[in-house]
């Protein structure tokens, strides 16, 4: 199975590369989808023992247990807002010229884009903080935040915080796992597969809206 693929593939690469691995992919995960929500559960994990290694930052090791966990959440904390900041400055330099022409490269079209201006319009400058606690949609709000020219300064600050609470939580969702890991990732695989089976009927259910809206006009 596809999904079961992905996740196999990211474990492992948490698993070896540890905080590198979670600073990179949270970092991607900011402008495009990287399934942060493994990668953090996954860290957690990886800091309280669950795969027999040891979280090692820039040569040192990091001792088990609560440190190890901090650093872990900090690297996907900073590495999330490190992929904001890119996101924002690319749609801020490029505006909506750049997501005609290149949208799709980045997964937003022009109905996503759309989506995302009425998410702006509805939420202010608070959409930010919002988009970062939600699933799927934290991963298409950068961009259009640069595009939407939402001040940096807030932008920054809401980003920290809501990135923050996301790593923490799910970080602390592995390392309170722990040795149980692997059993627990066996049934989060049925959760991811309950996930993109709400996620196609959400979609089938707005396109279908959608259509019968056009049909009314």
């Amino acid at each position: 199975m596809l999904l079961a693929s992905v996740s196999g593939s990211l474990t492992s690469y948490v698993r070896d590369h540890g905080v590198y691995a979670v600073f990179l992919l949270m970092m991607i995960d900011a402008v495009l989808p990287a399934f942060s929500e493994l990668v953090m559960v996954v860290g957690g994990a990886l800091a309280a023992g669950a795969f027999g290694a040891t979280v090692t930052l820039f040569g040192a090791e990091i001792p088990q247990g609560f440190w190890s966990y901090v650093v872990i959440a900090l690297a996907g904390t900073i590495g999330y807002l490190v992929g904001s900041i890119a996101g924002w400055w690319i749609g801020l330099r490029g505006g909506r010229p750049l997501l005609d022409r290149h949208g799709r490269m980045f997964h937003l079209t022009p109905e996503k884009l759309e989506r995302a201006e009425a998410w702006f319009d509805r939420y202010g400058d608070w959409a930010v903080f919002l988009g970062r606690v939600t699933p799927v949609v934290r991963s298409f709000v950068s961009i259009p935040a640069g595009v939407f020219r939402v001040p940096f300064g807030r932008y920054t600050v809401l980003t920290l915080v809501g990135s923050a609470l996301w790593c923490f939580a799910l970080a602390g969702v592995g390392w309170a796992v722990g040795s149980s890991y692997e059993s627990f990732h066996h049934d989060f695989g049925y959760v991811e597969y309950v996930v993109v089976a709400g996620i196609l009927v959400g979609v089938g259910y707005l396109v279908l809206r959608n259509k019968r809206a056009s049909t009314l006009h």
